[in-house]
């Protein structure tokens, strides 16, 4: 957040971009974040948004091209080198042909190991780097931001195992700015998805892909709005969490750490079922039948009170939604846990091809 006395030199037309926007005083007795400003919602919530993917465009690309991707070519090119030089090795011992330094060698006298590296093995590599770059960009958001969900949920009086306090003295206005600070960037984060998923090439879940992200904007947009943010940031704190597993295990994967990204992606698969099986769907039964016997219906928007039947409907379908899309996703993983448990290691089913 920019300084106050910073923001006084900024145009007006530029502050909303920069800082959450309609400061507000806080509740007389909050019952989280005490020391913190408070904020109501609007439409210049926006402005910070767009901020927000630029600077997650900007940071993805200076973590990919300057820290992912030459840390990766360095670790693959190694790899080539030993084995390369490992398999010129075995050759001549098998041939019987050693130097007089007990080396490799042909016939013809003194052989090296191959030093070029072939177009194919080249473009392997390179294949190779590009995708642990772009899944080391995951794995920095997920775990910053779920450090910094887990925060937000640790100061909210909700617990996942029992969600109550996500309807008790609806609505939750105004918002204590982490909490707010925390719902623009995530929503962000996943409209910035949006945009590189139909940028880049194609993966086989592309639409579900999609799918996903919209429904999960819209949930997001719509809590925002109509005061559900603390059931919002209790479900992405949940999915936060599982979601930094899967791109540390294809991480490992890419740079030929099969045994690690095996034993990260049996985690990845733990912690997907516990998170969204099991607490999300206690989650959704709180909003299904918690959320009508804590609130009474009412639409009256000049006391922040949005809980109609049709919002509530609406959400809860969505929830859903959501959950029929991660059950898919989790036969898929299933899947290709049934091939790490047979021996042929994990590949996600879910990225664009291999070849």
């Amino acid at each position: 957040m920019i300084n106050h006395h910073v923001l006084q030199w900024l145009p007006s037309y530029l502050v909303p971009f920069v800082s959450l926007s309609y400061p507000t005083p806080p509740p007389v007795n909050p019952d989280s974040f005490h020391h913190s400003a408070y904020y109501k919602t609007g439409v210049l919530d926006g402005c910070f948004i767009i901020t927000c993917i630029a600077v997650m465009a900007i940071l993805r690309d200076i973590f990919r091209i300057f820290v992912m991707e030459p840390f990766a070519r360095w670790k693959l090119t190694r790899t080539w080198e030993r084995s390369n030089s490992c398999h010129a090795q075995q050759n001549g011992n098998k041939n019987g042909l050693t130097n007089g330094n007990g080396h490799a060698g042909h016939a013809n006298g003194d052989s090296k190991p191959q030093r070029v590296m072939s177009a194919r093995d080249a473009r392997k590599i390179h294949r190779s780097v590009l995708r642990f770059a772009e899944q080391g960009w995951s794995v920095i958001y997920y775990t910053l931001q779920w450090a910094f969900g887990f925060y937000v949920h640790r100061n909210l009086p909700t617990q996942a195992l029992n969600p109550t306090e996500l309807w008790s003295n609806y609505p939750h206005i105004p918002l204590a700015g982490p909490v707010k600070l925390y719902y623009l960037t995530q929503t962000a984060f996943y409209i910035h998805q949006v945009l590189i998923l139909n940028a880049e090439a194609r993966r086989k879940d592309h639409v579900q892909m999609m799918t996903h992200h919209v429904l999960t904007i819209f949930l997001m947009v719509m809590s925002y709005f109509c005061n559900f943010t603390r059931i919002g940031c209790l479900i992405m704190v949940l999915m936060d969490w599982n979601d930094i597993f899967l791109p540390v295990a294809k991480m490992c994967r890419y740079i030929g750490l099969y045994t690690l990204c095996d034993i990260t992606f049996t985690w990845f698969l733990i912690s997907w079922f516990v998170a969204r099986h099991v607490l999300f769907v206690i989650v959704i039964k709180s909003a299904w039948f918690d959320g009508p016997r804590l609130i009474s219906v009412g639409w009256v928007p000049e006391l922040g009170h949005y809980y109609s039947e049709r919002t509530y409907n609406t959400f809860v379908y969505l929830l859903v939604a959501l959950q029929i899309i991660q059950i898919v996703w989790f036969w898929m993983i299933c899947r290709i846990a049934w091939r790490v448990i047979s021996g042929q290691g994990a590949s996600d089913d879910r990225s664009d091809d291999e070849r």
